[in-house]
């Protein structure tokens, strides 16, 4: 009975205290029981706190490959996305907006319509910005391909090899000692054109003038149709050579009968031979062979690479004579000068006025081929083209500044003095000089393939695009992941545009490929991905980003900025 009662005692005691300790407990528990809960809400069921709306499809499809424009563009979301809130932007390859019109959300909130206007053959790019339902915003980009789009403008456009299929030979935007006696010759071939071009003209131009002054126009016009004619053989005998060096003499043929510059090459040589015959001829005559003297040149240069070509080759046309009136004209004032100085000062008294005009036509004209060349007058300071077109430009400033002088001074009646037209023959020696070079330089710069290898103790990696400019490009991926680690789970390649960062990124989609070529490291497993397709729309500054996961969901990430033009 003792003992019956001590035990009681003690469990009324145990009882006592858990009721004083009751309150504090059941706070402490309260509050671990909600923290766990949370925990486990959050980490338990992401997918419902971390739901965000995707592109799950889109006309046109990404990557892909029209015969004409379509109507619009349309994305469509797997969640809603904010009515007021999305942007849709296409952009051409200058990067610049097709159109302004507005997107037009669905009734069901769930997809973006824009209207296109009609596009021509090309590539575009496709950048979304959206806000889903749950306020987390959504970008990207992809893009799509109307027509045959030619291939993008770098220095191997200019290329001439790439007519005869030969591989192995460089374009260049720099001058070299090498191709010295080419561009010697280039010089003395093109101050001639413009000289008989331009002896030509004022043959036409000239309708009253006395014996010294037509005695001198003949004289003048066979010198520079000689030197026409000479300076074309010579021109295509070396750059001909230059083209099929270490090729078998038979390629000849091949080179002057079916290809475009070949072609152009001939009938070069048979307008400067039949130009002999033209001199003879009426102004009719005349002009139909400066036409087709300068539309052969035009058509040989840079103006028939780049778009519009009809716009560019004009402009280019209207340059030559332009030129050629001025190289002419000075030329015959100096002739006359230094035999009948009174016949040069009124020679000189027509000369000045088409000289200040054909001086405002190559500014005009050359700010036009400029505009069309260049997609940035940045560019000016990347290449020896734009160098010298700057020097050229500079040139031409001061010819104005000599060509307003001896302006004034023949509408006072004045003679120009030997020093203004010295100054004046000068000037126009460096800009035919400068022109001739840059004419056979490329206006833009080379684009070097991207290639970016980093190694590192958790993974090496590779990266390779080629060519690296727009129009269709080869990127590849290549991965090497410790042994233990295994290959990777997922990769992903993503180009960022660093001059427009308000566009989404394009995703690239590398598919795994057999990668032949022999690379290996002790210890490491690689995988090797590759994509072919238009993947750079448009030229500039891109950041290349490489997404690693492997099979434990670690995430590896790197990152490389390149450049085209």
């Amino acid at each position: 009975m003792i003992i019956a009662a001590q035990r009681e005692d003690v469990w009324l005691q145990a009882m006592t205290e858990t009721r004083r300790l009751n309150p504090i407990f059941l706070k402490y528990f309260t509050f671990l029981a909600a923290f766990f809960m949370m925990v486990t809400v959050l980490i338990g069921i992401p997918g419902t706190a971390q739901a965000h709306a995707e592109l799950e499809r889109s006309i046109p499809e990404a990557n892909t490959r029209l015969d004409g424009t379509p109507e619009a563009v349309e994305l469509f979301f797997n969640e809603p996305i904010e009515p007021k809130a999305g942007t849709v932007e296409v952009l051409d390859a200058k990067s610049n907006s097709v159109t302004s019109n507005d997107p037009v959300v669905s009734q069901d909130r769930k997809s973006l319509k824009l209207q296109l206007p009609k596009l021509g053959e090309g590539v575009y790019t496709v950048s979304y910005q959206v806000i889903s339902a749950d306020g987390h915003p959504v970008s990207g980009s992809y893009v799509f391909v109307i027509g045959n789009p030619p291939e993008g403008i770098d220095a191997s456009t200019f290329d001439p090899h790439k007519a005869m299929g030969h591989e192995g030979h460089s374009s260049t935007t720099q001058l070299s000692t090498e191709q010295f006696v080419l561009y010697a010759v280039r010089i003395a071939y093109y101050a001639s054109l413009l000289l008989a071009a331009g002896f030509m003209l004022w043959s036409v131009l000239t309708r009253s003038r006395s014996t010294l002054a037509e005695d001198t126009l003949k004289k003048w016009g066979q010198l520079g149709m000689r030197a026409l004619l000479v300076s074309s053989l010579l021109y295509v005998f070396i750059h001909s050579r230059e083209i099929l060096k270490d090729y078998p003499s038979s390629e000849y043929s091949r080179l002057f009968l079916s290809t475009s510059i070949g072609q152009i090459w001939v009938a070069l040589i048979l307008l400067a031979i039949a130009g002999f015959a033209a001199l003879r001829f009426n102004r009719a005559v005349k002009l139909v062979w400066l036409a087709a003297i300068l539309g052969v040149e035009s058509w040989s240069g840079h103006a028939v690479v780049f778009r519009p070509k009809l716009l560019s080759v004009l402009f280019d046309f209207i340059h030559l004579a332009a030129a050629a009136v001025w190289v002419g004209g000075l030329v015959l004032v100096l002739a006359l000068w230094f035999r009948d100085r009174k016949e040069a000062g009124r020679f000189a008294l027509g000369f000045s006025k088409a000289a200040l005009l054909s001086i405002a036509v190559l500014a005009l004209s050359g700010v036009g081929m400029t505009l069309l060349f260049l997609p940035s007058l940045n560019y000016l300071f990347y290449t020896s083209w734009g160098i010298l077109l700057m020097v050229k430009t500079g040139f031409v400033l001061l010819v104005l500044v000599t060509g307003g002088i001896l302006h004034m001074r023949t509408r006072r009646g004045d003679l120009p003095t030997t020093a203004l037209l010295r100054i004046d023959a000068g000037l126009m020696a460096a800009i035919v000089v400068a022109a001739a070079l840059f004419t056979y330089i490329s206006p833009v710069p080379a684009n070097e393939p991207v290639y970016y290898h980093k190694m590192g103790e958790d993974m090496h990696l590779t990266l390779k695009i080629t060519p690296n400019k727009p129009g269709v490009n080869e990127l590849s991926v290549k991965v090497w992941l410790p042994e233990n680690v295994g290959e990777p789970k997922s990769v992903l390649l993503r180009l960022h545009a660093l001059d427009r960062k308000e566009l989404g990124p394009i995703d690239i989609p590398i598919q795994p490929f057999e990668d032949k070529e022999l690379t290996s490291f002790d210890g490491y497993i690689k995988a090797a991905y590759s994509a072919e397709g238009p993947f750079i729309p448009f030229a500039g500054r891109w950041n290349a980003e490489v997404r690693v996961m492997d099979k434990e969901d670690n995430e590896l990430v790197r990152t490389y900025e390149f450049r085209n033009y």
